[in-house]
């Protein structure tokens, strides 16, 4: 498809951003509410997790399903469907009387987003064929994820104290109201493929089960062992299954393209290593250096700030020198700003200490994630965008838990075992901080390796009319 068949294309990606904002945003503005929800709806410990979980099991669970429907159904009319369910969710959520309602009213978000995301950016696929301009669409909506997660909590804040936390909730009415009047006139309808007809229901069923049980698991923090292997056992058999399926829902040929297997792979690592850093820094300077909701939220600028230039060098790198280079230089980058935050302490300096960490990391995310999505879709066709924009949002909810899983659980352990040695309570948190921040910046250095290692060091091939060869015209494991 030729980009000169959309010219309203860049209208309608603003359209698709202002949905995919308000559902990155939620992923994180409820966090800092969550004190203020426990003490109006008297909700225990385990039903606040489940405030979080609840959302991120079914997201999770259900993004590759959604990804293929949009490819079956249609990715406008997918998109519509999940922005609607997700705006039904929120008005649930924020209307709870009770914590029941509450987490329901999360489920219902959580499958908004398996829905709307996937089709959002598969659009994106197929409007922007040129390399120049699809480097620069990515390149936003990569930018998106990390600029939501730090907007999420300066707006958490913002609500939480001068209004309610019923509006981290109710604010997202107006924006999927207006992206849905803008969506029906300006968001092309581009047609469900034809080849395909049928949704595979078992493939889709055991994926959907498989990736439930493994998200399960790790938001268990790896204590119920259980979870993952009955989830891999799953996947496994979806595996088998797909193999012999006449038309099957996810191609196993999919995974021959060392781009596109190489950049989902260390998506989980960036994201694991990201996730994990948000929530420690969040818990940082509310319980140890004491700061208010507000006052939190507002730590956050400098990175919203510098994530701009961010995404800016990454079109840049990766229009110039292709995916590659731009990917190894966002991990190295960001394990140096990891380093930066591993020298906090229990005193804390905003200016000396999480500044400077703040403003490289947002460098380092803003350069490799987005170019890690680009590098994701590589060589996908129009009939199969939706499921590779499923697997690489999957991909990232699937590091976030691990990564809250995995180096929260490393950082308490270590903070206990500090304890008993007889440092202070302040003191033995923050060495629990310092050590998970070291480990992150070994998972992105691991990370930059692998991509320099494994990814193929190719640029798109631009014909004479300046579009990616095969990236829009033809799958290549299609047939």
């Amino acid at each position: 498809m030729s980009t000169t068949m959309q010219p309203r294309r860049w209208r309608a990606m603003a359209v698709l951003a202002m949905v995919q904002l308000m559902i990155v945003i939620d992923n994180t503005v409820v966090n800092i509410a969550l004190p203020s929800i426990r003490t109006d709806l008297g909700t225990s410990q385990a039903g606040l997790a489940w405030v979080v979980n609840g959302y991120l099991l079914t997201a999770g669970g259900l993004l590759l399903l959604g990804g293929r429907c949009a490819d079956l159904l249609g990715r406008k009319r997918i998109f519509i469907t999940g922005t609607a369910v997700f705006a039904l969710g929120s008005l649930i959520s924020g209307a709870a009387w009770n914590s029941g309602v509450l987490i329901a009213g999360r489920f219902v978000q959580g499958a908004g987003e398996a829905l709307a995301s996937p089709a959002a950016l598969a659009l994106i696929v197929v409007m922007f064929t040129t390399r120049e301009e699809r480097a620069k669409a990515l390149g936003f909506w990569g930018g998106l994820a990390g600029l939501g997660a730090t907007a999420g909590v300066l707006l958490s804040g913002v609500l939480v104290d001068l209004a309610n936390w019923r509006w981290v909730f109710f604010i997202n009415l107006p924006v999927a109201v207006v992206a849905l009047v803008l969506c029906i006139r300006l968001v092309p309808d581009i047609p469900a493929q034809s080849g395909r007809r049928t949704l595979d229901l078992p493939g889709g069923l055991l994926v959907t089960s498989g990736l439930i049980l493994v998200v399960n698991g790790l938001l268990r923090d790896g204590h119920h062992w259980g979870w993952f292997v009955a989830g891999f056992l799953l996947l496994a058999l979806f595996a088998l299954v797909e193999a012999r399926s006449s038309d099957p829902m996810m191609p196993l040929r999919f995974f021959a393209n060392r781009t596109r297997v190489t950049a989902n792979l260390t998506t989980i690592l960036l994201t694991s290593a990201m996730a994990a850093m948000f929530f420690m820094v969040t818990l940082y300077v509310q319980q140890v250096l004491g700061y208010s909701p507000l006052r939190s939220g507002l730590a956050d600028v400098p990175f919203c700030v510098a994530f701009v230039p961010g995404m800016v060098l990454s079109t840049q790198l990766v229009t110039r020198f292709g995916t590659k280079a731009a990917i190894c230089t966002g991990f190295v980058v960001s394990a140096a700003g990891m380093l930066l935050l591993a020298r906090i302490d229990a005193q804390g300096s905003f200016w000396g200490q999480l500044l400077p960490a703040t403003v490289v990391l947002a460098l380092g995310l803003a350069i490799g994630l987005p170019a890690l999505q680009n590098a994701a879709l590589h060589g996908l066709s129009e009939a199969d965008a939706g499921l590779g924009a499923g697997v690489q949002t999957s991909v990232q909810q699937l590091g976030s838990a691990l990564g809250l899983a995995v180096l929260t659980m490393i950082a308490l352990s270590h903070a206990a075992a500090a304890r008993r040695t007889g440092l202070k309570v302040e003191e033995a948190v923050v060495s629990g901080y310092q050590l998970a921040f070291v480990v992150a910046a070994v998972v992105l250095v691991l990370g930059a390796a692998l991509a320099a290692v494994i990814m193929t060091a190719e640029r798109p091939h631009r014909g004479p009319s300046g579009e990616m060869a095969g990236a829009a015209e033809r799958s290549p494991y299609r047939g």
